[in-house]
């Protein structure tokens, strides 16, 4: 029966092929236009090409978001698809940063390895396009991997280019979203704490602070002055994030799946150490259980401080399930390294998250087993309502993403979008101040459609006063709101594509829209490549 077993490296095997297999399914699929995504492939082009971060442009973030998809620009070129293999780099990096992480705690390979599936399906499979709410949890991971590597390292010098290493990746994590890196690098502390309480290594804990700060100055004085108007850490222009109420109706009002979670850690702790009155001691017991309930710590502050997409906070699913599993194997003597029993919680873990592959098994469902639709006809007929009629659709503007198509222009290949966005940017091309201008022409582009830019192309404005992105009050303010107003009422521009959307507050500024009518002429509108499509992309010229 040995043979059956997990032993060796064959749950790094199964482990590595899981990670990078679904990892690299998004290769081999197209997709459509993702909302958003714009500001990913705006920053990537920029850095690509040269940039540098706060003094040719402007962001209330730091660069560290855009690292990864500036490398693949430069492999691959600045298209949107190669936003899709910089995620499929990311995601591996996440999923072997969790693996390893797990691995440093003692975690039995079969739990490990359920636990890597778990964090696949929740976590990374369905993350396609890189987004600074995503990638400040790889590089937190990466982080912490190599932080808990360095607890277990016998050799000093080992231990401390471990802990540099970690202070690197926390500092990015800081740098691709405040929020999330600030929890990371807290957390970071409260391990070092512990650790250096249980080991009597008392210098670590001050060590790794300083590695961190060392870093951070490295990496921001070169960017200063502009870096302290842009980066916002609450100071004017920028407003806090921060408000009680929220995290309370938030965690106290929902967050079920956390205080589950809380409430089932809580238990196989006191279960622990009713068993082992010495529990305090275990190192690796006592990191895992700080580690896991930080992160569910981490997911319910996080929910609240970037609440869009809903689904950013879900990292935790993982970690909960690899502590309880850990426990509850131990406790009531499961055997997760035989193969029976791991098939069989396997079989119950996909089916747990079926969520995430169902909607592409559930196309060819549909079509095997299409919906029959019934409805009244005449006299004598009944008038069928069921879950999929019940809702009356009035929305005549809206295009199913069925009836999307592709662009012509090479920076959107593979990328699907509305007929009418995809024939509007034909109709942008053709413009005669395109064809005359050129390279020379000066465009204002304050849509989504940001690869016009290598499209046509044009040269991107530059300084440390220009926003990356127009979202009033989150990507600029008042002060490049006025320039903005001042450039349009000079007629700097040639030509000016701008982006409407009624229903998002000053996601590009009302206010310009007003001068726009008034100072140059609309000669074209088109749908937003957005779902619903309820956004217009209006293209004026002088």
């Amino acid at each position: 029966m040995s043979i059956f077993s997990l032993k060796g490296q064959r749950p790094a095997i199964v482990e590595s092929f899981i990670i990078i297999a679904l990892a690299l399914v998004p290769l081999f699929v197209t997709f459509p236009y993702r909302v958003n995504i714009f500001l990913s492939w705006e920053g990537a082009y920029r850095i690509s090409s040269g940039q540098i971060p706060f003094k040719d442009f402007g962001s209330p973030l730091g660069y560290g978001f855009w690292i990864f998809p500036a490398i693949f620009f430069k492999i691959f070129g600045p298209e949107m698809i190669s936003l899709v293999k910089a995620q499929v780099c990311l995601n591996i990096m996440a999923g072997f940063a969790f693996r390893s992480i797990l691995k440093s705690l003692g975690v039995q390979p079969g739990v490990r390895l359920l636990s890597v599936l778990v964090f696949v399906l929740s976590y990374s499979f369905f993350n396609f396009w890189p987004w600074y709410n995503h990638t400040v949890i790889v590089f937190e991971l990466v982080g912490l991997a190599f932080l808990f590597r360095s607890f277990f390292s016998d050799s000093r010098i080992r231990r401390y280019l471990l802990m540099l290493a970690a202070a690197f990746f926390i500092f990015l994590s800081v740098f691709t979203k405040q929020d999330g890196g600030g929890m990371a690098f807290m957390l970071c502390l409260l391990f070092l704490a512990y650790n250096s309480f249980s080991t009597r290594r008392w210098l670590d804990l001050p060590v790794f602070a300083g590695m961190f700060f060392v870093v951070a100055l490295i990496m921001i004085l070169p960017l200063m002055p502009g870096f302290g108007y842009w980066w916002n850490h609450g100071q004017p222009p920028h407003s806090s994030r921060l408000a009680f109420n929220d995290f309370t109706d938030e965690i106290f009002g929902s967050s079920s799946w956390i205080k589950g979670y809380v409430v089932l850690v809580a238990l196989c702790i006191a279960a622990k150490i009713k068993q082992e009155g010495n529990w305090i001691r275990q190192r690796k017991e006592v990191l895992f259980a700080l580690l896991t309930l930080g992160i569910l710590g981490e997911a319910a502050i996080f929910q609240v401080t970037s609440y869009t997409p809903p689904d950013n906070n879900i990292f935790f699913h993982s970690f909960a399930f690899a502590f309880i599993a850990s426990y509850l194997c131990d406790l009531l003597k499961i055997n997760l390294n035989a193969v029976r029993p791991l098939l069989g919680a396997t079989l119950l873990v996909v089916f747990w998250w079926s969520g995430t592959w169902w909607k592409y098994v559930g196309r060819f469902a549909d079509r095997l087993f299409p919906a029959t639709e019934v409805a009244a006809t005449g006299p004598g007929h009944e008038n069928v309502v069921n879950r999929h009629n019940y809702i009356l659709d009035k929305d005549t503007t809206d295009v199913p993403v069925s009836a999307w198509v592709f662009s012509s222009l090479r920076p959107f290949r593979k990328i699907y979008m509305p007929s009418s966005t995809a024939k509007g940017m034909d109709r942008i091309m053709a413009l005669p101040v395109v064809a005359e201008k050129k390279a020379d022409i000066k465009v204002l582009n304050m849509s989504e459609l940001t690869p016009l830019a290598v499209a046509m192309p044009y040269k991107l404005e530059t300084g440390p006063d220009y926003p990356l992105w127009y979202h009033l009050g989150v990507g600029m303010f008042n002060r490049q709101l006025a320039t903005f107003t001042q450039k349009v009422r000079d007629h700097h521009y040639d030509l000016i594509i701008y982006e409407y959307a009624p229903g998002l507050n000053n996601f590009y500024p009302f206010a310009l829209r007003d001068e726009l009518k008034q100072h140059y002429h609309q000669v074209d509108s088109f749908l937003a490549p957005r779902r619903p499509t309820n956004a217009i992309i209006e293209v004026y010229v002088k």
